[in-house]
C-alpha cells in the first residue's frame, strides 16, 4: 500500500533532503523494492513519513553490515524471528565488530579514504576491488569500506615492496577468493544442516532459538577461522620448505632453519 494521501506531502527531492540521500539512491531502492510505492496525484509522486522512516531503517541496517537483499527480506517479514539475531551477528562480525552497536559506530570509509590511509593510488585499489580482495559494502547506494581494509591494503603494499608483481598477486588473490568462497559455502551449508535446522526442530521459543543460534555462531566463527588460518600456514610452510630443500643454497637453508617454526610445519 502507498502512503496515506493526507500524509503524503513530500516530492522525491524533498524526501531526498529529509533523509539525507540522493534522488538516485531513492530510485535505486525503489527498483530493489526496498521502499513502498508513493501516492500519486496526477503525474506527481508524493511521499510521507513511512518513506523517511524506511530510509532511516535501511541506512541503520546497512551500517550494521546487512546486504540489500537481506534488508529487503527483513523489512518484508520474510525472515524467521530466530534468524534475525543470527543475521545481525553475522553482519556485525563482517563489519569487524563484537557488538551490533559497535558496528554502527564504526566509521566507514570511501575508496579515496582507504587509498589515503594506506598510501596507495585509488586506481590501484580499483584493481584490488575488481579482483575480489577488497570487498566494499553498499551504503545509501555508494561503496564503503571498513577501517580494517586499510591494514589489508598495507599488507598488500608490503608484498609489492618485497618484489611481488601486481598482476601475479591479483591473479593469486582471485584464485584464492574463488577457492575460499567454495569452501565457505560448504561451511555455511554444514552450519545450516547440523546447527540451525536441528535447533529449528526443537520445541523452543523464538528467543531461545535465536540465543542458541547466535551463541553457536560466535563460538564456531573464531574456531573455524583459526583452524583454516593454521592449516594454510602449515601447508605454506611445508611447500616452502620442500621448495627450498630442492633449490636453496646452504646459507639460505641455514638461515631458514634458524627461524621459529621452520621444520615443524
Amino acid at each position: 500500500m502507498g502512503t496515506d494521501v493526507a500524509e503524503a506531502t513530500l516530492r522525491v527531492e524533498d524526501l531526498a533532503r529529509a533523509a539525507d540521500v540522493s534522488v538516485d539512491t531513492i530510485r535505486f531502492y525503489q527498483k530493489r523494492r526496498l521502499l513502498p510505492p508513493p501516492t500519486r496525484r496526477g503525474r506527481i509522486a508524493w511521499y510521507g513519513p513511512e518513506h523517511t522512516e524506511r530510509l532511516a531503517r535501511i541506512r541503520d541496517l546497512q551500517q550494521r553490515g546487512f546486504s540489500l537483499a537481506l534488508i529487503r527480506r527483513l523489512l518484508d517479514g520474510e525472515l524467521d524471528a530466530a534468524d534475525v539475531p543470527l543475521a545481525a551477528a553475522v553482519a556485525t562480525a563482517a563489519a569487524g565488530a563484537d557488538d551490533p552497536d559497535d558496528a554502527v559506530d564504526t566509521a566507514l570509509l570511501t575508496l579515496d579514504d582507504v587509498a589515503a590511509g594506506a598510501g596507495v593510488p585509488a586506481p590501484l585499489l580499483d584493481a584490488v576491488v575488481r579482483a575480489g580482495v577488497l570487498v566494499p559494502r553498499v551504503v545509501d547506494g555508494e561503496e564503503r569500506f571498513a577501517p580494517a581494509d586499510v591494514d589489508l591494503v598495507r599488507g598488500g603494499l608490503a608484498l609489492l615492496e618485497a618484489g611481488f608483481p601486481l598482476a601475479d598477486l591479483l591473479s593469486l588473490a582471485g584464485r584464492h577468493d574463488a577457492a575460499t568462497h567454495a569452501i565457505a559455502e560448504d561451511a555455511v551449508r554444514l552450519f545450516d544442516e547440523h546447527v540451525r535446522e536441528p535447533l529449528r526442530a526443537q520445541p523452543l521459543t523464538d528467543d531461545e532459538r535465536a540465543e542458541r543460534l547466535v551463541a553457536a555462531f560466535r563460538t564456531l566463527l573464531p574456531t573455524i577461522t583459526t583452524l583454516v588460518a593454521h592449516h594454510f600456514r602449515r601447508v605454506l610452510l611445508e611447500v616452502a620448505q620442500t621448495h627450498l630443500e630442492q633449490v636453496g643454497e646452504a646459507t639460505e637453508l641455514a638461515a631458514a632453519s634458524a627461524e621459529p617454526g621452520w621444520g615443524a610445519a
